[in-house]
């Protein structure tokens, strides 16, 4: 008797480390899919845990309610949590293919809280089933704590470097709610003398498992099959790397790229977006022989920067390895790009573009900022005077940048302010935008020390788009997308600038884009 009670109380410090861990990548889990399906990843991190500590909370206060059958109670909790944990990314995937907008993000939130009410139950439950079986209150109670929070740092390293880049967000989930599962299969064993009807519970947690090992199994394929529904063609390849999700689609000959759910280029009409990206900023440089470019992981401005023989060294610095390892090795984008990323004159950095312009110490003839539009944080610092002023201290005294800088239809206020940013830093810029089917109507700010004279630009290059004569007219901009924007009182709004401390573009982004 005295050895079953060694090995009950030894386990319980061991549960309630374990489940610790379950809860804490539930936690971040819920923030990451949140991030992925709705964006703004401060945004819906923020809201996810906030949700999930107050429903900790909420259940912490109802296992005061907990006062007979502790470990028959604790074990169904655990049931409970591995069915609605184990099935939440599942199911999140679901809700936004199939219902309309706002559902899946009220979907997300209440499983967030109801998981968190139940992980808040489990804590008290153990320790006061400790207690009964321990040594004293304030010893049992202080080493389950432990285990606890031990157990939260172990379970966010688990799914920061472990589960979501190896596992994927919905395989991640149905093995955490098999480890759930489990902890509650071995307390059933464990204090089997104290339960009636153990049959009874051990078929509910075998009909349990069996979903959650198909979940882990058929999950995955049956989930993807779901995303495609978000997508307007079949995908032909998808993985998530360490930063994002990274989609290719295919129909008929219309390849399309996409990082994060976001369309980044089309094979039918990519050529207009990187022509224009590329080809005017080089024809105002002086000397282009040497180019930084910052984004632009697919090639495809590479691949324009090559028609130049003139351009000795182009360095790339693109943060996330796995879209560069997908241009150099899916037939596809090594198809649209010629292969431009193994070119002897290219140079590949996996760097983030704030930290690369902070510590080099080169000077470029030409920089072009093909950077994701700043749907976060971690992409606003990039849309900043600060990131600007890097961009201009590193421009040689006669080079050119240019910027993608989203669309001035959809996002008119976000394309000014851009446009705005940069020019605060002191650099002549020329605004330009051009139509491209699959995005709609796109904005790039063109910026140099000098004035920028369209009509004196000559384009050398082979295109399929940009001629000379089109330059000019790229720079006129209509009524419902110039910069003279007005209030609902008719008057002039001001324009302001994005800055570290002042980060106004986010808003203004989810705000212009939300009906689109």
């Amino acid at each position: 008797m005295e050895e079953m009670k060694v090995k009950q109380s030894h386990f319980i410090y061991w549960a309630s480390g374990i489940v610790s861990i379950c809860g804490i990548i539930f936690e971040v889990l819920f923030g990451a899919l949140g991030s992925y399906i709705l964006g703004d990843g401060v945004k819906q991190y923020t809201l996810t845990i906030s949700l999930f500590l107050t429903g900790m909370g909420i259940g912490a206060s109802l296992s005061e309610k907990v006062t007979k059958n502790l470990v028959l109670s604790f074990i169904y909790i655990e049931f409970f949590v591995a069915l609605i944990g184990g099935f939440s990314s599942f199911l999140m995937f679901g809700a936004t293919a199939f219902f309309s907008s706002g559902t899946d993000a009220l979907f997300l939130y209440s499983i967030t809280l109801i998981v968190g009410a139940l992980t808040g139950v489990e804590l008290p439950i153990l320790i006061r089933k400790a207690n009964e079986i321990g040594v004293t209150l304030q010893k049992s109670t202080a080493r389950v704590l432990f285990s606890d929070y031990a157990g939260g740092l172990i379970g966010g390293l688990l799914f920061v470097f472990l589960l979501r880049p190896q596992l994927g967000m919905v395989t991640s989930a149905f093995l955490v709610g098999l480890v759930n599962l489990m902890v509650a299969l071995v307390v059933l064993y464990l204090f089997r003398k104290e339960i009636l009807k153990k049959g009874l519970h051990i078929l509910v947690g075998g009909v349990i498992a069996v979903f959650l090992i198909g979940g882990l199994f058929f999950g995955e394929s049956i989930a993807l099959s779901f995303e495609e529904k978000l997508y307007k063609d079949p995908i032909i390849h998808l993985e998530e790397s360490k930063y994002q999700k990274i989609v290719i689609t295919k129909q008929d000959q219309d390849i399309r790229l996409y990082l994060n759910g976001a369309l980044q280029l089309s094979s039918i009409d990519e050529h207009r977006y990187h022509e224009v990206l590329v080809h005017p900023t080089i024809a105002n440089t002086e000397s282009p022989e040497k180019v930084l470019v910052l984004g632009g992981g697919d090639g495809m401005a590479v691949r324009e920067l090559l028609k130049y023989p003139e351009i000795k060294d182009i360095t790339l610095v693109d943060l996330d390895p796995a879209v560069v390892q997908l241009a150099n090795t899916n037939p596809h984008l090594r198809e649209l790009n010629e292969n431009a990323l193994e070119d002897e004159r290219v140079d590949v950095v996996h760097r983030d573009a704030f930290q690369y312009l902070e510590n080099s110490e080169e000077w470029f003839d030409a920089i072009i900022v093909d950077l994701p539009d700043p749907n976060n944080e971690s992409l606003n610092k990039l849309y900043t005077k600060e990131f600007y002023s890097l961009v201009r201290n590193h421009l040689n005294p006669s080079g050119t940048a240019m910027v993608q800088a989203t669309s001035p239809v959809f996002a008119r206020e976000v394309y000014w302010l851009i446009s705005n940013t940069i020019a605060a830093t002191g650099l002549h810029v020329e605004n330009l935008h051009v139509d491209i089917p699959s995005f709609g109507n796109w904005g790039f700010v063109m910026a140099s020390r000098e004035t920028i004279d369209l009509e004196k630009l000559n384009i050398t290059a082979e295109t399929n788009y940009l001629e000379n004569e089109l330059l000019e007219s790229l720079s006129i901009f209509g009524k419902d997308e110039d910069n003279n924007i007005f209030d609902k009182n008719g008057d002039k709004k001001e324009i302001g600038v994005n800055t570290l401390i002042d980060p106004n573009l986010i808003p203004l982004y989810e705000n212009s884009w939300q009906y689109y």
